[in-house]
């Protein structure tokens, strides 16, 4: 396995490495593995090369070429990259070359990172599975008759696998937290508004937050440093700066205030309950007052989401209508064309919440729906304040089992939108959370633990997922 991203950043900014070398090796490990993974939908390699040797030309010339000079990094194919193929694992979108990069991308290369390719996910990040692809699924990295989760599973297995140190995912409600958890890598989802979505592919507007992976704390904090701060191209970005968090990584959780929420734990699987009790025990064998909470309302955040996300897909999607860009499929006049076009070109899954999200937003039903929706989105809001009133962060599981099989719940659609039971309550909220592997479950496959804390938080959570990861491999359940 690959060394971490900071570890290639410092050997390559020190000359010790060349950064032409560490992609030359991250290809090679991608040709090598991921036929059998299919974490990739594309490898940009010789852009990648090429921007190797422009982070090697500004070593050579003294420049400070940036903090991940020479990091390979994977990107979710939702994100913009100029020039380079965007297709959200959709039909529709095939063979579309953006003309712009999003502003991640953009920090991304300021920093010296070099991006080596796009990762699948579930058809326009809708889904938990990454089966939902229409370039076929990806298997998890240590069982290939296994889920990575999803949406942003190509992401998550090209880190669990050590083919790239870094990836970037979007979290609508969940999608980098819970691959992360069943994959055995960190997954955070900050604030939202805190990350630019320029560039970001839309599912849900209000609920979309684009987030790093990685295989450490460290690592994850590192390059959610590259990619935060205010955006003036992102009407939602937040005008303040991003916290500093890396500088907080050794200053441990003594006298944090932890809150072990029965909704994140009640109704998991027994061995990931057991999971997030030790790491309970871990953060209070640091020093943390850790106490049980309760909160209710969090019961009623699939049903809302499962409302508002799709109200706001089919207004997003609307625009795929085979005249702009995209796919199209002729017919005798324009609403035929548009009818051909959206039919071949959207999987059963985002059919099917275009369906249900038009439903929502139809005359008649918009309050019965839509409207009380988001009046459950803002008492589960109110509930969370009231949490942070008394705690400084809350713990919980991050998905409610370890990896399921392939197949095994792509015919029960309720049973896969559960897989996001314990991550949607934070993008309802807005609120930043992280996932952080904390042992194995009875099968042997990762247990991740997920860390919330209130808005701008990133501080607090970051140092209690520090700790959480230095605990890991010494608590036993």
């Amino acid at each position: 396995m690959n060394p971490g991203a900071l570890a290639v950043a410092a050997s390559v900014r020190s000359g010790e490495r060349r950064a032409r070398a560490v992609v030359e090796e991250t290809l090679e490990a991608i040709a090598a593995r991921d036929p059998g993974l299919h974490a990739f939908l594309h490898v940009a390699g010789d852009q990648a090369l090429e921007a190797a040797a422009a982070v090697d030309r500004a070593v050579e010339e003294g420049r400070d070429p940036g903090p991940l000079a020479g990091v390979p990094v994977a990107l979710k194919d939702n994100i913009c990259t100029r020039g380079v193929p965007t297709t959200c694992a959709s039909r529709i979108l095939e063979g579309w070359l953006p003309p712009y990069d999003a502003t991640v991308v953009t920090r991304l290369r300021d920093a010296g990172a070099v991006v080596v390719g796009k990762t699948n996910l579930d058809e326009f990040a809708m889904g938990s599975s990454t089966e939902n692809s229409s370039r076929g699924p990806t298997r998890h990295p240590m069982d290939p008759t296994r889920v990575p989760g999803g949406s942003s599973g190509g992401s998550a297995a090209a880190v669990g696998a050590g083919l790239v140190p870094l990836a970037l995912g979007s979290d609508t409600g969940g999608s980098v937290r819970q691959p992360a958890a069943l994959c055995g890598t960190v997954g955070m989802k900050p604030t939202y508004g805190l990350v630019s979505r320029y560039g970001l592919v839309a599912f849900a507007s209000s609920l979309d937050q684009i987030g790093p992976i990685a295989r450490s704390v460290g690592d994850a904090a590192a390059l959610f440093e590259v990619i935060a701060g205010h955006d003036p191209l992102d009407s939602t970005s937040l005008d303040a700066p991003a916290p500093s968090v890396s500088q907080v990584l050794d200053a441990g959780v003594e006298g944090m205030r932890v809150g072990l929420v029965a909704e994140l734990v009640d109704g998991t699987a027994p061995d990931v309950a057991r999971r997030v009790r030790a790491a309970a025990g871990a953060l209070a064998g640091a020093g943390a007052v850790v106490d049980d909470v309760t909160v209710p309302e969090m019961r009623f955040g699939l049903s809302a989401y499962y409302l508002i996300a799709p109200a706001e897909a089919s207004s997003n999607l609307a625009r795929y209508d085979g005249v702009r860009y995209g796919l199209r499929v002729d017919a005798p006049d324009v609403a035929a064309m548009n009818t051909a076009t959206r039919t071949a070109g959207f999987g059963p899954e985002v059919k099917r919440r275009i369906m249900l999200g038009t439903y929502a937003l139809s005359a008649g039903y918009y309050d019965a729906y839509y409207g009380k929706a988001q009046r459950v989105r803002t008492l589960m809001i109110r509930a969370f304040d009231r949490a942070y009133e008394r705690f400084d962060v809350l713990l919980g599981a991050t998905a409610p089992t370890t990896a399921f099989r392939l197949g095994e719940r792509t015919d029960d659609p309720l049973a896969m939108y559960m897989s996001d039971v314990c991550t949607i309550p934070s993008n309802l909220s807005g609120h930043p959370a992280i996932s952080v592997p904390f042992g194995a479950g009875d099968d042997g496959l990762p247990v991740g633990v997920q860390v919330l804390a209130p808005a701008r938080g990133e501080e607090q959570l970051f140092r209690a997922a520090a700790v959480l990861e230095r605990a890991a491999g010494e608590v036993r359940s």
